[in-house]
Formats: structure tokens, C-alpha cells, sequence
């Protein structure tokens, strides 16, 4: 039987662990720092653990070499700003990952062989890439911090280039659409409309909305919902797809604008809190407005100006899409990343044009896009409508990120930006958008801010259970007591894998909290577990965080459910204590920092109602629904 690796250092680890402050000073709020190369250029990255990001290029000409040829996968360290190459045989263009529930990272699909040029050559061959076909490759890792960690691989029965991948609820993951061999936009000859899970459930099935939304239906933007059922956008069509009984239930169009590669919007799911009863809420930014048949006809994609459009739709309880807080600029290609603070920062992309690149004679030296957007924006889903984006004190980028660009966020809350090659190879110079290998780090407001640090923090998260206690200083709180305990959350982070301005599994969840205030000015925070319902945040490797006034603790790994492939086992939530301080003390109402607070508003007093009622009221409708189903 497979044991992940992460399971046997996370039963090493001690119970308390006293966490730390950024290694790295940053340059200052809301600036970018450039901190190394990448070895490969990133069209695809994901943190592995706490020292280390992995990359994941296509075969090309890249300065990291590996095994007599050209690597096409580095391990960034993170402390070091040093890369080692890692030789992946199969060819990772374009294709998709998420984690399994064992810890294990899987990287699906990609292309044909190809030598120098980006042209196809026969595997094995004696181009200078030295590698094999990767359409129906699969590629795991489990992450390590000693460097001996390499990839392993198994095989689908057909081609996936440009998949989706998204983690279920008992942690397997299922493989969704793509095409055989590649392309700018789908067709139908090309087309693989067909869905699969890995570990395999028998043959791949057919999935109705992959033959109805050609040619734009590459990446279908997909997230596991709450009920279970999967929220899938592509091109301009919209449904909820049942993953058990593969029943399709069409929703209406995404209006405004094409969302999907290559249109390549920005899209998260905002954070799922007790304020909002875990209510998944897909947020779609920018894009192109391009009908199904002006892919194909010849327009110069570098004058088609991006889309400023914002929409938003929360399909379990509201099957119509809202308008959102329109983008400053038109965007595509942009990344939104979860901060602890529960904002979105939404970095790279361009004004103008679309993913991918060509011959054509108007493209930007190979580039479909052009303007590149470096000034990034932080979008606060708490805010009034009309008030949500804002780039007051972020300082621009000086590295243009444009086609395969990726963003992902680090432990000590700062942000890893890296990426950008629309080439069919390596270009450095004489272009207007070179291949490019500079690592970034943008650093949040609170970056350069005293960290709380947490004691007692768990190494696994259950669905349901017993709660955990959590030891602040009276410095974490700032001195502050009670205001600062109202202000304190603790929010479970998955950063995802992000490639072509997705970040497949990337969610965030507020654990429901209440406290014990000390008369020395120290606290106890009660937490909770997960919520017992695995579809909610699918078990794997995740990240927590404990934010005081807005400022997060470094992140703690936690595993997130068994450990195991399989379904999980969910305990009643239990209800927390109520709030605590010492006598004469009151309990202030919460704040805006606070975003995720569950109680009414008002000064309270100790032995007023705990947010774990309120959180054990929200578990016992969600496994209502969920058991309707």
C-alpha cells in the first residue's frame, strides 16, 4: 500500500511547534522583489512544502540542464533562491495538476516529442530534448526538503493536452476534457470530450457540455461545490455536473465575456467563511468577448482588447451569475491569489489579445497578447459594491508576465510570481516578450509586520471532531486583548496548481474560532475542525494560518482529512466554548478586519452565544443537503 511520505513527517512532527517570522525582510508593502531564476521558464508551478516550489516547464531550450539535454523541471528552494533541474521524460506542455489526498502532486497530458523549433519529432529520437511523448502521461511526486524527491509516472488510454484536474471529496481527482494534440483554439476532430478519475474508475465517459462549447472549451474552469456536485464553466456555457451519478444540469450562459483558455480570465473561489455559511461564491475576471466562430477567423489577436467585466455565481443556493466590480483595465492572462487576510491579489496578464502565440505576422514577436498590465490590484470581496478593487500603495512589477505566467502563494504569506514564454521555444533577446526565468516575491501590506506566533498549532485537520486550542501571547495580540482576539481568524489555505491563469484546487476556508481571554493579556483560541463535509475543502495537504488584525502567522502544513484516497470519516461538529474574559472586561463587536465573524453586531459580554453554535447549525444544514442529494 502506497504511504505517502507527508504522512510519516507529519506523525515526526511535534504538538507544539512555535512558529517563526519571515526569513526573508522584503522590499516594502506592496512592492516586488526579484530573488532568483527559475532554471525552466514556469508555465506550471505548485508549493510543494514549506522550503521548496516546483516547476514545470514544456521541452525547450531551457538554461537548466539535466541528463546530457535541457531540463524542463526545476525544484525552487525557497530559502536559497537556488534551483535543482529535475529530468521529467514526458513533454509537460500544457498540461493540467492538483494534489490527491495521500500528498501526492499529479501532473497529467501534455504534448508529442518535439526538437528545436517547438516541431514534433519521433520519441526517442536523437533531438537535443531527449524527451517522450507526454498526451497520455500521468506524473506524481511527493514533495521533500532534501532534494531526492523525483517524479514517477503511469498512463491514461488517451491524449490530454490543456486538462482540468480538480481534487474530490474522497480525494481522488477527476480529469476533464483537453484535446489530443494541441492547438490554439479546439476542434472538433481534436477534441476530447470525455472525462476520467484517477486512480481510474473504469473507461473514460462523455461529458455533453465539451461537444456543445467549441472551440474556446480547453481548461474548463471547474470547482467541487459544497453539495458535491461540480461548478463547470467553458466558452460560454455553464453547468453543475454530478461526479457519482455523471447527471448534467445546465445553467445559463456566463455573460460578458468568454472566461476560458485562451480567452484566460481571472477566477477564484472567494473564501468560504461562517459569515457566508460556506457558501462557494466563483468569481470570473476579465476574458475576451470573442464569438465561437472569430477564434478561427484570422483577426490580429493582438487588438482585441481584453475584457474589464467582473461576474460572480454561487450555483448551490443561486443558479443566476451577478455582475461584480468591474476591473480598472481590460485583463487577461491574470492570476487572483487567496492571501490570509481573506483579500485576492490579482497580478500578470495583458490589456490586449489572448493567450497563446504563432507565426502570424501581426503577433508581438510570437505574442498573441500585447500591453502588458504590471500594476497588480487587490480585490477585498468584504467592501461595498463599487469599492472591492484597489491598487492604492502597490508598486508596478518591472517584469512583463504574459502568456504562460503563474503566481502562487508562499508560508510566510508573500506572493511567488514567475513565468512568461510565448515562444514555440526558448527566445531571449530581440523579442518584445523574451522567455523569461526572473523569480519575483510581491510582499502583502503585512508582510514587514510582527507576526503572531501561534502555539499548539495541529498537523492534521478532521472533517468534524473534537476542537483544538491554540496559545496567543499578549504580544501576537498587540497588547489589545479582546479587540484583537474579535479580529482574529484562523483560515485553512490550499494555494493550488497554477497554470495558464488558473489555479486548479486553490480554496480557502475560516475555521470558526471563540477564546479564552487571559488576565495576563495572553488567550487561548477554541477552534474547530473542518466542517464534516469533505466536499467542502477536499482532503490533502493544505496550509493554516492564524491572522490577528489582519496579520498571518507563518503557515503551518497541515494534512487535511485521512491522508488516504478513500472516503473520509466526518464526526458531528462540536459545539465551542463560549467567549471568556476576565471580569469586567467587554466583549467588542467585531470589525471589518474580521471577515469571516459570525455573530450579530453590539458589545457583548462574556457568556454571550459562541460562534460554534452558529457554525454547528451551518454543519447540520450543509450535511442536510448534502445527504438530499
Amino acid at each position: 500500500m502506497f504511504v505517502p511520505l507527508f504522512l510519516a513527517a507529519v506523525g515526526a512532527a511535534p504538538s507544539i511547534v512555535r512558529a517563526q517570522q519571515p526569513s526573508h525582510t522584503g522590499t516594502g508593502p506592496g512592492t516586488f522583489e526579484i530573488v532568483g531564476t527559475s532554471g525552466v521558464s514556469a508555465q506550471q508551478l505548485f508549493l510543494g512544502n514549506d522550503q521548496k516550489v516546483y516547476i514545470i516547464d514544456k521541452a525547450q531550450n531551457n538554461e537548466a540542464q539535466v541528463g546530457g539535454h535541457p531540463a524542463w523541471a526545476t525544484e525552487y528552494d525557497l530559502t536559497t533562491n537556488q534551483y535543482r533541474a529535475m529530468d521529467v521524460t514526458t513533454n509537460t506542455f500544457c498540461a493540467g495538476g492538483n494534489v490527491l489526498g495521500d500528498g501526492r502532486w499529479l501532473i497529467v497530458g501534455g504534448n508529442q516529442p518535439v526538437t528545436a523549433g517547438g516541431n514534433t519529432t519521433a520519441a526517442g529520437g536523437p533531438d537535443p530534448y531527449k524527451d517522450t511523448d507526454g498526451g497520455n502521461s500521468i506524473r506524481y511526486i511527493t514533495p521533500c526538503t532534501d532534494g531526492a524527491c523525483n517524479y514517477s509516472y503511469d498512463t491514461m488510454d488517451n491524449r490530454r493536452w490543456y486538462p482540468t484536474l480538480e481534487t474530490l471529496a474522497d480525494g481522488s481527482i477527476i480529469m476533464i476534457g483537453g484535446n489530443q494534440y494541441g492547438g490554439y483554439v479546439n476542434n472538433q476532430g481534436n477534441n476530447n470530450p470525455t472525462f476520467e478519475f484517477y486512480p481510474s474508475r473504469g473507461p473514460r465517459q462523455n461529458l455533453t457540455i465539451l461537444f456543445t462549447t467549441l472551440p474556446a472549451n480547453l481548461y474548463p474552469l471547474t470547482w467541487l461545490l459544497p453539495s458535491n456536485k461540480l461548478l463547470i464553466q467553458t466558452n460560454w456555457g455553464t453547468e453543475l455536473f454530478d461526479p457519482v451519478t455523471f447527471e448534467e444540469d445546465t445553467l445559463p450562459d456566463v455573460p460578458h465575456a468568454v472566461r476560458t483558455y485562451p480567452a484566460s480570465a481571472a477566477t477564484a473561489m472567494l473564501p468560504l467563511t461562517p459569515a457566508n455559511n460556506y457558501t462557494a461564491t466563483m468569481l470570473f475576471c476579465g476574458g475576451s468577448d470573442l464569438q465561437p466562430d472569430q477564434w478561427t477567423a484570422g483577426l490580429d489577436m493582438t487588438q482585441v482588447p481584453a475584457q474589464a467585466s467582473c461576474v460572480t455565481i454561487s450555483p448551490d443556493v443561486d443558479r443566476t451569475w451577478h455582475d461584480d466590480d468591474d476591473l480598472p483595465d481590460g485583463r487577461t492572462m491574470s492570476n487572483f491569489i487567496l492571501l490570509p487576510d481573506q483579500t485576492l491579489f490579482l497580478c500578470n496578464g495583458a490589456n490586449k489579445g489572448t493567450a497563446g502565440y504563432g507565426t502570424d505576422p501581426w503577433t508581438k514577436g510570437d505574442s498573441y497578447a500585447d500591453i502588458p498590465i504590471l500594476t497588480p490590484l487587490i480585490y477585498d470581496p468584504s467592501k461595498p459594491a463599487g469599492s472591492r478593487f484597489t491598487a492604492d500603495g502597490l508598486s508596478a512589477s518591472t517584469v512583463p508576465r504574459m502568456y504562460h505566467s503563474t503566481a502562487t502563494l508562499l508560508p510566510d504569506g508573500s506572493v511567488f510570481v514567475a513565468g512568461s514564454s510565448p515562444h514555440p521555444d526558448v527566445v531571449l533577446t530581440n523579442t518584445e516578450y523574451p522567455t523569461e526565468y526572473r523569480v519575483e516575491r510581491f510582499y502583502p501590506w503585512y508582510y514587514q509586520k510582527t507576526r503572531p506566533a501561534p502555539q499548539g498549532l495541529p498537523t492534521t485537520l478532521s472533517y468534524g471532531g473534537d476542537m483544538f486550542d491554540v496559545n496567543l501571547s499578549a504580544a501576537d495580540l498587540n497588547e489589545d486583548g479582546a479587540t484583537a482576539l474579535e479580529q482574529t481568524t484562523v483560515v485553512v489555505i490550499r494555494t493550488g496548481y497554477a497554470t495558464h491563469a488558473i489555479n486548479f484546487g486553490q480554496r480557502m476556508l475560516q475555521l470558526d474560532n471563540s477564546y479564552t481571554l487571559n488576565k495576563d493579556g495572553s488567550a487561548v483560541l477554541h477552534v474547530s475542525q473542518m466542517p464534516p463535509n469533505p466536499a467542502m475543502f477536499a482532503p490533502g495537504p493544505a496550509w493554516l494560518f492564524v491572522v490577528v488584525n489582519g496579520v498571518p502567522s507563518i503557515g503551518k502544513m497541515v494534512m487535511i482529512g485521512s491522508g488516504k484516497i478513500g472516503t473520509q470519516p466526518t464526526l458531528a461538529a462540536t459545539v465551542l466554548p463560549e467567549k471568556s474574559v476576565p471580569a469586567g472586561t467587554t466583549i467588542p463587536s467585531n470589525t471589518t478586519i474580521n471577515k469571516g465573524g459570525s455573530e450579530d453586531a453590539g458589545v457583548r459580554t462574556a457568556g454571550s452565544l459562541s460562534g460554534g453554535a452558529v457554525f454547528a447549525a451551518v454543519a447540520a444544514t450543509v450535511l442536510a443537503a448534502v445527504a438530499a442529494l
